[in-house]
């Protein structure tokens, strides 16, 4: 179980990617990547897998001219998957266990895919969504992607996403810019993609697209063309099966540039899923138990399709094998012939064995191990919600035990009648877990007078806290966390789960999060707390008129009254320690402090405060280095 982990910087990681691509020759012939992933779309939402609803027929004949994997597992949730997907470590290893509370950055000393292959000679593009921190060091363009185009946190309308973004006619980072764009989010994001794959194309450099989509998780909106296509279901099911077919389309779209630029038979494009349905499982579920969250089978089991015909993976090549995302970085940089830096160990392998129809898996492990969690807390706990994988064998929680080649609905605990088996996957659960556990307390920080980032922009999102955090523009525009408890994180609750804060009335409220930071240059800093965003440029302690609606069966969170929050004062909290404290005027749209910061660790928490004591975070503040 031992893996050689250091927390050396980033920087070092790129050094020896860097001399160890100059000291192996360069493959000829390197294969370009397209690698597209939904979000909460479940193995049983499309045509090929035996949903008998929605509408896919292009990803239904990439299926049946691809290899596809029927056991591929990823996390029962997108950050985890993603973190996992790209740097080819569990998910706990790389600081990404939650969506939000600052769990969702993906940690300075991990190195992805996109740094690998750009030290490879390799064009490396991010379209749509990234969920692993907005700020530096965790930006894509800080992990080695050469051409951005996303929006901010897990979702358009997220918290850390552009104000008042909807699904229609938003504004995205573009390479550090931002830019306004025309049309469905998911139609943007794979135009941008199309006008990259286009350049590379013309300039006959490899390239990986990674196209990494926020639909179809909910808010439910789609363009209304499809949303006519699923008229009798409801309107929750019609919107999320027509983002689904509004992907699908677009996969059709880019299979067909890339045959008009003469590229596909040297393209490996592959199609998979951030986790189970969130949606799906009230039409079909391929009959698997649990859905997104979960941690059975129906939570983390997904579809993988990959399409290379110069490879010869043009034909429907089923493998059942055991597979998990952790399994992806290794098996691109056995296709693309990328080197790996010395000194970084994968918790995956290569499965290009299990997707080549031509070769023997007679040697493969079949009993290897692989685990998956639902920890969606501050801090992981152990067994939380945990599957422990090998073949048809999943322990469930160190207490249940099926074989889904013979119950794959998972319905029949036959621990009692394994107990050899149940305790071998428990002693290498307890050998994996005693490995991270050390690790867990390494907290990601935001860094502060870096200049590579010099003005940072912090949100609510990554407030550090035990309850959910305002993570979308909804809960900003209700004013989460003012004069309202909310549950803490636990076992059965979701970041995702609902739109809405909870609503029983708090005595008091008092701001229990803060961003871990980490300030680099010491000196005077200008902090620059805000109710509402810059892009709104609102009073602090005014009301906010509600958004236009956008077609869909959800409200469109832009599409809600902001509340009047009636501070009096705003308090720069740093280390447990109130500073400073000023009033509030009726026409501030914010208030700024100056204060010296040592280098080092912090915890930045400025609220504001109303007369009879209440008090709420600062949603939104600004950092600025003084010279």
């Amino acid at each position: 179980m031992s893996r050689l982990r250091s927390l050396l910087p980033l920087t070092l990681y790129v050094l020896l990617a860097l001399s160890a691509v100059a000291a192996t020759a360069a493959p000829t012939g390197k294969p370009n990547i397209v690698f597209v992933i939904t979000d909460d779309q479940g193995y049983g939402d499309l045509g090929f897998t035996g949903n008998p609803v929605v509408k896919t027929p292009h990803i239904d004949r990439l299926a049946a001219e691809s290899s596809q994997l029927k056991d591929y597992h990823v996390a029962p949730t997108c950050s985890p998957t993603r973190a996992a997907l790209l740097t080819g470590h569990w998910t706990n290893r790389t600081g990404v266990w939650h969506t939000v509370n600052g769990r969702s950055m993906l940690r300075e000393n991990e190195i992805t895919v996109g740094q690998l292959l750009k030290a490879h000679g390799y064009a490396t593009g991010l379209f749509g969504k990234w969920h692993l921190g907005d700020n530096y060091p965790y930006r894509p363009q800080d992990r080695g992607f050469t051409e951005v185009y996303y929006h901010g946190g897990g979702g358009v309308g997220q918290t850390p996403d552009l104000w008042d973004n909807s699904y229609f006619n938003g504004s995205y980072f573009h390479n550090g810019r931002i830019v306004a764009a025309k049309g469905f989010c998911t139609d943007v994001f794979f135009a941008e993609a199309h006008r990259f794959i286009r350049e590379q194309a013309a300039a006959k450099k490899p390239f990986l697209a990674y196209i990494s989509l926020n639909a179809p998780h909910s808010p439910f909106h789609a363009p209304q063309n499809y949303l006519d296509l699923y008229p009798q279901q409801p309107p929750e099911l019609a919107s999320f099966f027509g983002m689904i077919t509004n992907i699908d389309d677009n996969v059709g779209a880019t299979r067909s540039l890339l045959r008009e630029l003469g590229i596909a038979d040297n393209t490996l494009f592959i199609f998979t899923t951030d986790n189970g349905t969130a949606t799906g499982e009230k039409i079909f579920n391929a009959g698997m138990r649990g859905k997104k969250g979960s941690e059975y089978e129906g939570g983390h089991r997904v579809p993988l399709l990959a399409h290379w015909p110069a490879a010869g993976w043009t034909k429907p090549h089923l493998n059942d094998t055991l597979s998990h995302a952790v399994d992806i970085v290794p098996t691109l940089l056995d296709v693309t012939g990328a080197p790996t830096p010395a000194g970084l160990k994968f918790d995956g392998r290569s499965i290009r064995p299990l997707l080549d129809p031509a070769a023997n898996t007679a040697a493969w492990p079949h009993e290897r191990m692989l685990v998956t969690d639902s920890q969606r807390v501050r801090d992981p706990v152990k067994w939380k919600q945990t599957a422990v994988m090998s073949g048809p064998w999943r322990l469930i929680n160190g207490s249940e035990l099926y074989d889904i080649k013979a119950d794959p609905g998972q319905q029949r605990n036959v621990i009692a009648d394994q107990p050899a088996r149940a305790a071998k996957m428990r002693g290498f659960y307890e050998a994996w877990w005693a490995e991270l556990e050390p690790t867990f307390a390494q907290t990601t920080e935001i860094y502060l007078g870096h200049p590579e980032h010099p003005i940072v922009s912090l949100t609510g999102h990554d407030w550090i806290q035990e309850a959910l955090p305002p993570w979308n523009q909804q809960h900003i525009r209700e004013g989460d966390g003012f004069a309202l408890a909310r549950p803490a994180a636990g076992k059965n609750q979701s970041s995702k789960a609902a739109v809405g804060p909870a609503n029983a009335i708090a005595a008091k409220s008092v701001h229990a999060g803060h961003w871990a930071v980490k300030v680099v240059t010491v000196g005077r800093y200008e902090i620059t707390v805000r109710r509402w965003p810059v892009e709104a440029n609102h009073p602090i302690t005014a009301a906010l008129p509600p958004g236009a609606n956008v077609p869909g069966s959800d409200i469109a969170f832009r599409a809600r009254t902001g509340v009047a929050i009636p501070a009096t004062t705003a308090t720069l909290r740093v280390d447990g320690r109130d500073l400073a404290s000023v009033p509030v005027r009726a026409t501030d749209t914010a208030v700024t402090f100056a204060t010296t910061l040592a280098a080092g660790s912090h915890q930045l928490a400025p609220v504001f405060r109303t007369a009879d004591g209440h008090e709420v975070g600062a949603y939104y503040a600004v950092v600025t280095k003084l010279p």
